[in-house]
């Protein structure tokens, strides 16, 4: 067989099995959601069982020491977290109509006179509303675990998908390495030198990002805090928390996290000061995750966009849901890789050089 078209069937046939994961990937993507979570804090997690294995300790014990500390320091976070954004949010919704009357007496003045627009909201109504639909908001905690007691089969499923996510965790650190080494016996010895680089250049893409990402995260989670905290907010740390996490989906963090910060600030109704601390160090914030945190623990040499990441986490989301959502940045790291391997294949080829075929004459 002519080795060209021997390739041409060699790609084919890979782009057949691409296609075929794919269909049964969007298949199962209903119960892939614990595996998919598993998988990503694993990979997250693995530098830190390999250090541990690297001084001699068994790596069984390894993974089950990073797999405890990881969830005891998520439990730890939820208890802190879900209680003190609860009884905050609760105490932002009373405040509400008070917001309502402070725009009503100082924004509706300017918008009439500078651009002729009449704007009145009914704080009236709104604190009626409030009033009337409070104590069915108070009891909402209490209804919705009512309703899970009732819907045994859904908190079955729910509680089986939390158990399952730290023992899949569990069997893909204590196998990574086993994983590694059977891919590389299944691959055509041919390819195995060109598919293992382009594997690492999709490590290098992903972990880069993950790792520097999370690390920006965490750093912005207390600069939002503390500085929130100085700037006389009140509820300083849910909204830095808030903010921080939110990082990780590009410009929605930011955005997100300042309309919080102006709202809470509003309804303390402590005249301008809270406002001005708000924009000090939202800005101050901006700048140091675009000129010093992200340069220096993400790195540039990623190549992932904002607006790509952005664009990948809803595509992925809409195709495949919540499993998408976590599947979205590995994925596009690989079609990253993918796409760089192809322009430079496209860039060598005899039709972008110009050059003419083996069977034309020269």
């Amino acid at each position: 067989m002519n080795p060209s078209r021997a390739d041409r069937l060699q790609t084919a046939a890979w782009a057949g099995v691409a296609l075929a994961l794919g269909g049964l990937f969007y298949a199962l993507s209903p119960i892939l959601a614990p595996f998919a979570i598993a998988a990503v804090f694993a990979y997250i997690c693995d530098p830190a069982v390999n250090g541990m294995a690297a001084r001699r300790i068994p790596r069984a014990l390894a993974v089950l020491v990073v797999i405890l500390g990881a969830g005891l320091l998520l439990l730890l976070l939820s208890l802190i977290l879900v209680p003190m954004v609860y009884r905050e949010a609760v105490a932002l919704l009373r405040r509400l109509p008070d917001l309502v009357e402070l725009l009503n007496a100082r924004l509706a003045p300017l918008l009439l006179t500078h651009f002729d627009v009449e704007f009145q909201l009914d704080a009236a109504f709104i604190r009626s509303w409030i009033a009337e639909h409070w104590s069915s908001a108070q009891d909402l905690i209490p209804v919705v675990l009512n309703h899970l007691r009732q819907g045994g089969t859904a908190l079955l499923g729910v509680a089986a998908s939390i158990f399952l996510v730290p023992v899949v965790m569990f069997y893909l650190l204590q196998d990574w390495p086993h994983i590694l080494g059977g891919l590389q016996t299944v691959i055509p010895r041919p390819m195995l030198e060109r598919t293992m680089r382009i594997i690492g250049d999709i490590d290098r893409v992903l972990s880069e990002f993950l790792r520097g990402q999370l690390s920006v995260m965490l750093l912005l989670a207390v600069y939002y805090s503390v500085g929130l905290w100085i700037a006389g907010l009140k509820f300083a740390l849910p909204v830095g928390v808030i903010t921080g996490l939110l990082v990780f989906i590009p410009y929605v963090g930011f955005g997100g996290g300042l309309l919080l910060a102006i709202l809470t600030a509003l309804l303390q109704a402590e005249g301008w000061s809270p406002l001005i601390g708000v924009a000090i160090v939202f800005g101050l914030g901006q700048l140091i995750e675009s000129f010093l945190l992200t340069p220096y623990l993400v790195g540039e040499r990623i190549g992932l966009h904002p607006l790509a990441v952005i664009f990948a986490l809803m595509a992925f989301g809409q195709l495949f849901g919540f499993v998408g959502i976590l599947v979205a940045l590995p994925a596009s790291a690989a079609i990253l890789v993918g796409l760089r391997e192809v322009r430079t294949a496209w860039l060598a080829s005899r039709v972008y050089l110009g050059a003419p075929s083996a069977d034309e004459p020269q």
